[in-house]
């Protein structure tokens, strides 16, 4: 079939480069923290060929799409105003949702908040844990800033040291993060006795070979993308804790309602941090989750370390909405 093309899709000042494949209803997919539309690139194909629009976006900030400066650019309010504006122009005002990572909250809340446009979600990752009673950031610097203790969301608060830190070293920095929270990485590869104020790429090992599920092709997209987008866009979702907070106000006691799915890994540090009962708290969020599936032995970059199982469950989904 044709090759994936590139739309440009205007949300208020931002435009926002979209990658899409195929024809039929609009399944929408967004990364997350630091990734780009080409790392649903094994999933672009097998659901196009199964009937749909496939389209991935660049998040604003990152790689094709536009970087507004401003921290509040990257508010929650904006990144679902983005998935209606994707959904109104390239689906005909309708979409299902699928996130990882960052791209998981952003595809939550958006089908929280909009179940008409929104008429399905999968999430990998980061489960969906309802609002909670105080900004995570709030609750993370009492559990590790206050205590001298490093936590990655902390250090990104500052504007600055983080942008310096992998933009010195764009490909450095890329390869000791993917590596270190991989199914691949050996337990405590991510280190968990920095001090608060060390830097983010400390005790990070760069790993000789890269796993075979990153080639060196792949890698060098990434790079390229980050080397012209830098840092700030990236950094900024991070810096929005107390302004999502606020928003989220509304739809505290809100399910959500359309058909769910969720997808991780045995070893993925994103959705351990939920707490050792994470999944029995998240599925209160849901009025209709139709499958939890934890992969064995994945880790962090779920869709990109097993392609062909995460391809299997999102399609049976699909299938069946």
């Amino acid at each position: 079939m044709a090759a994936h093309h590139f739309e440009v899709v205007r949300s208020g000042d931002c435009a926002l480069r979209v990658a899409v494949q195929g024809d039929g209803p609009l399944v929408l997919m967004v990364h997350g923290w630091p990734e780009s539309w080409y790392s649903w690139r094994h999933q672009m194909e097998p659901i196009a060929r199964a009937g749909y629009t496939a389209a991935a976006i660049d998040v604003r900030g990152y790689g094709g799409s536009d970087r507004p400066h401003p921290v509040e650019a990257y508010a929650m309010a904006h990144m679902v105003g983005d998935l209606q504006a994707v959904a109104d122009q390239l689906g005909g005002g309708r979409a299902i949702l699928i996130g990882h990572d960052w791209g998981a909250p952003i595809v939550w809340n958006s089908a929280l908040v909009d179940p008409r446009r929104f008429t399905a979600v999968a999430g990998l990752s980061i489960p969906h844990m309802g609002r909670g009673k105080e900004p995570f950031i709030s609750l993370a610097k009492k559990l590790f800033t206050d205590q001298g203790r490093f936590f990655y969301m902390a250090y990104f608060q500052d504007e600055g040291p983080a942008e310096a830190e992998c933009e010195a070293d764009v490909r450095g920095a890329l390869r000791r993060i993917y590596y270190s929270i991989s199914g691949d990485a050996p337990d405590g590869s991510w280190p968990m006795n920095k001090k608060h104020g060390d830097p983010l790429l400390l005790g990070l090992v760069d790993p000789d070979p890269f796993p075979g599920w990153m080639t060196p092709a792949d890698l060098d997209y990434f790079v390229g993308e980050f080397e012209r987008s830098g840092f700030r866009g990236p950094f900024n979702r991070y810096r929005n804790f107390e302004r999502d907070f606020a928003w989220s106000e509304p739809f505290k006691d809100r399910q959500i309602e359309q058909p769910a799915l969720f997808i991780s890994g045995t070893r993925d540090m994103g959705t351990r941090m939920g707490g050792p009962d994470w999944d029995s708290r998240m599925k209160l969020q849901y009025r209709d989750l139709r499958g939890v599936h934890m992969l064995d032995g994945c880790g962090h970059w779920t869709q990109q370390e097993r392609p062909q199982e995460v391809n299997r469950l999102l399609l049976d989904w699909l299938s069946g909405l």
